[in-house]
């Protein structure tokens, strides 16, 4: 039981930890630095929506929360089982 529940907390992790690692770089930047390398200066350039903004920070800090209650299932699996 607690094998399977290992797995599917690990596959979350992955999975959330790909998807958070793209959205933060999707953020504009506030100046120099990896936002520009990644082609920041080109998007903040053509401007972007304070809504369209506002929403990618919401989704961001969403997965961020599911991201860390995955990994404190995961450890309290993994002491558990």
């Amino acid at each position: 039981m607690f094998a399977a529940l290992i797995i599917l907390l690990k596959v979350l992790l992955v999975l959330t930890s790909a998807f958070l690692i793209l959205l933060i770089l999707m953020h504009k930047g506030k100046g120099g630095g990896l936002s520009d390398m990644f082609g920041g200066g080109i998007s903040s350039a053509a401007g972007s929506s304070g809504v369209a903004e506002r929403n990618l920070n919401r989704i961001t800090i969403g997965i961020a929360l599911v991201w860390t209650v995955v990994i404190v299932l995961l450890g309290l699996a993994t002491k558990v089982g």
